[in-house]
């Protein structure tokens, strides 16, 4: 909830649409506004800023047009994302991730129960079909934004006492080194799909947004799989950086 603005006047040299536009900009830069969160209901804003909803819908639009909010159809106005939500190129958690940049990180756990393996899942793994796996199923949040929905698999001989760990705030990650699995490299491909009804409940985007979805097997040294996951992120709330050498001659 942002705090009534009573600055805003009829009588300044600049237009109410732009005096609407630096106030909320203002917001936005002291954090009471933070990245990635949805605005208040325009009427609420109205209010909030003593302007009309077509003042107030013109001094969004700019915003949008500068990169400082972006429009969800039917769905509301939010603050854009920060240029420092970048994921490395290195082999890090989520919560590592979040931690490096300074926000917090959350979940809320969808599942967290054993299965038996698919013929799939059992080739990803090198194991058995029917042999047991522990899913964890977590919308991953910062700073209480959902930023991506990530569907885990452990080997249930590797997951020892996951039924007793609160994923909310813990990492899986940290989870498996306590446990003595050293997490040392991972093969990654990423796609871009359409986000069903569900992921886009869970995302809070309208249906057919478009998402970037990574599919990752992570292996310890030995090169035994220990985890693979399948992360689907905001297409707006994610961007991979890395870097590519050329080798001597080419």
């Amino acid at each position: 909830m942002i705090t009534r603005d009573r600055s805003l006047a009829s009588g300044y040299p600049e237009p109410l649409w732009e005096q609407a536009k630096a106030a909320l900009r203002n917001r936005i830069a002291a954090g009471e506004l933070k990245s990635g969160s949805r605005l208040p209901p325009e009427r609420e804003l109205c209010g909030l800023l003593g302007i009309s909803r077509v003042t107030l819908r013109r001094a969004l639009t700019a915003l949008v047009e500068e990169g400082v909010l972006r429009s969800a159809h039917g769905r509301g106005w939010y603050v854009a994302q920060s240029e420092r939500k970048e994921w490395p190129n290195t082999l890090e958690s989520f919560t590592e991730t979040a931690h490096r940049m300074g926000l917090v990180p959350t979940s809320k756990v969808l599942r967290c129960a054993s299965a038996a393996a698919t013929l799939d899942e059992a080739e990803a793994f090198q194991i058995a079909p029917g042999t047991p796996l522990h899913r964890v199923d977590r919308v991953r949040m910062l700073d209480g934004v959902p930023i991506a929905v990530d569907e885990s698999l452990v080997p249930a001989d590797v997951a020892v006492g996951f039924d007793d760990v609160d994923f909310t705030t813990r990492s899986l990650y940290d989870t498996l080194t306590e446990l003595g699995f050293e997490l040392a490299q991972a093969d990654t491909t990423i796609e871009a799909r359409s986000a069903d009804a569900a992921l886009a409940e869970h995302l809070d985007i309208a249906p057919g947004t478009p998402v970037l979805e990574m599919r990752q097997i992570v292996r310890d040294r030995n090169g035994r799989p220990l985890l693979s996951s399948v992360i689907r992120y905001a297409g707006d709330r994610y961007r991979l950086r890395t870097s590519f050498l050329r080798g001597a001659g080419v």
